[in-house]
């Protein structure tokens, strides 16, 4: 199974077989170690070698390949005698050997008296880079210009989860404002948007200074390509998703349109949660990250729906031609069961008001889909108008494709 892994085709006379045997056995018990082993090259010339062999698992902590380093000890092993030095003296075999591995001393750091005058095996100690070690090809960053941020460097990763956490807090809070039309005339609401909105417009000046993977698993480090890939790719949803609409939508002499057109703009941040399942996508081959993923996902799913099932009788609850209420809507029946009925202003605005405050309708309208979601439907709040049955199937169909995808992927982790 190892055979080639040995370097067969290498051995010669003065190769040791226990050597051989020691390597072979360590591919054998999936083990990491390093042996200095005699070859021969393809010319016949006898070379000292220095094998690290390290086993690389999977997830699963099964052996998958040996990743074997080598490097050529020749300058520091006694002159070997082979055919064709044989009969030079010591002095000429190690000037061989000298002009032979003169790039050595390049490659290797250089070493102090002590360390040269040790034994072999203290040299293979000293070059030892350990199991847990990855090579140095491996840690060695690629070479970016100043202003240019790799993209998996522990910054960016930090930063990345911040903007993650803010994206779910703007897929809360921006269907939920859009719907029940709220301002944010709240002082603290207000600025914690505004500095959400001020990391959003940090976090597109840092994409134009990322670097990225190319076409062809390379990383992409030239600041003209970086920004025209940005540009291509997600510059126009992070700006629009950036824009202060709660700053300009919080001044009281904003047209009602107006303040109705910056509320719906608000919705193109949902965008970003494609950035959101990019990131995850990860973490999707750990059984317990997916269900996880699936609850969270589940209750944004209701959240949004509870939204847009306020909107639907909020919009029918009140028949704007005829100024008159709809007694067959669902916030009307949730009203009089609370005991907090629309009333008709006669002497001043000439409007419907009262109606449940905006914490219950939204509990209720999260009440209702939750139920509805999960096929179980109580009924004491129930659709009436049409426009209220025709969402409650589609909700209903979402349910039931949501149920069979949850139970697909808990059987997929069961095995």
């Amino acid at each position: 199974m190892h055979r080639s892994s040995t370097c067969n085709f290498m051995y010669g006379d003065l190769t040791d077989k226990n050597t051989i045997d020691k390597i072979r056995q360590t591919f054998d018990n999936y083990e990491s170690n390093f042996y200095e082993v005699l070859l021969y090259t393809k010319s016949r010339t006898p070379i000292w070698l220095y094998m690290q062999v390290a086993p690389i698992r999977n997830e699963k902590d099964n052996v998958v390949l040996f990743l074997c380093t080598f490097r050529d000890i020749t300058l520091f092993k006694q002159p070997i005698e082979d055919e064709s030095t044989r009969g030079w003296t010591k002095f000429a075999r190690l000037t061989r050997a000298l002009t032979n591995n003169r790039n050595l001393v390049q490659q290797l750091p250089p070493l102090s008296k002590t360390e040269v005058s040790h034994k072999p095996s203290r040299l293979a100690e000293a070059l030892q880079l350990g199991s847990d070690i990855l090579p140095q090809y491996k840690q060695e960053a690629p070479k970016t210009p100043p202003h240019i941020i790799l993209h998996y460097c522990t910054f960016k990763t930090t930063w990345d989860w911040v903007i993650l956490i803010l994206t779910f807090y703007t897929a809360i809070m921006v269907p939920y404002n859009v719907s029940f039309k709220t301002k944010q005339n709240n002082l603290v609401w207000l600025v914690l948007d505004s500095v959400v909105d001020v990391i959003f417009l940090v976090d597109i000046v840092l994409n134009f200074h990322t670097t990225f993977v190319g076409p062809s698993g390379e990383v992409i480090s030239d600041a003209k390509l970086i920004r025209m890939n940005y540009l291509k790719t997600w510059f126009v949803i992070d700006l629009l998703s950036c824009l202060p609409y709660d700053v300009i939508n919080a001044f009281e002499n904003v047209d009602e349109g107006l303040s109705s057109l910056f509320s719906s703009l608000k919705v193109i941040r949902l965008l970003r949660l494609g950035r959101v399942a990019r990131k995850l996508d990860h973490y999707l081959e750990y059984g317990a990250a997916v269900l996880v993923l699936l609850v969270c996902v589940f209750g944004l799913v209701a959240h949004w729906l509870a939204c847009i099932w306020y909107s639907i009788g909020d919009y029918e609850v009140i028949d704007e031609t005829t100024n008159t209420i709809k007694t067959d809507s669902w916030l009307y029946q949730l009203a009089v069961s609370i005991g907090t009925p629309y009333r008709y202003n006669t002497s001043g605005t000439g409007q419907w008001e009262g109606g449940p405050n905006k914490d219950t309708l939204y509990i209720s309208s999260l009440y209702f889909t939750m139920t509805s979601l999960t096929t179980i439907g109580f009924g004491n709040i129930a659709p009436t108008t049409d426009g209220e049955k025709i969402f409650s199937v589609a909700m209903m169909m979402v349910g039931c494709k949501y149920a069979a995808f949850w139970h697909y992927c808990s059987w997929c982790q069961l095995w």
